[in-house]
């Protein structure tokens, strides 16, 4: 299955080969409680959130984490 920018955030988090790229370019974004409110939604939903940017959470890292993924 190919991630994509539909994916969410709680299906990366399932799969155990994802978490080190997660962590590679989002730091301890796993064990962050905010995690929680916003592990449904999808990439694309949580990047359209203005506070996205306020964690790091740039278009740019997520298209850079889903070329990493998508090559496991």
């Amino acid at each position: 299955m190919a991630y994509t920018l539909d994916t969410t955030l709680e299906q990366l988090l399932a799969d155990p080969k994802v978490k080190p790229v997660l962590d590679q370019y989002l730091p301890g974004v796993a064990a962050n409680p905010a995690v929680a409110m916003v592990k449904n939604m999808s990439l694309r939903a949580i990047l359209s959130n203005p506070m996205a940017a306020s964690f790091g959470v740039t278009q740019d890292k997520v298209e850079a984490i889903l070329v990493e993924v998508n090559k496991l």
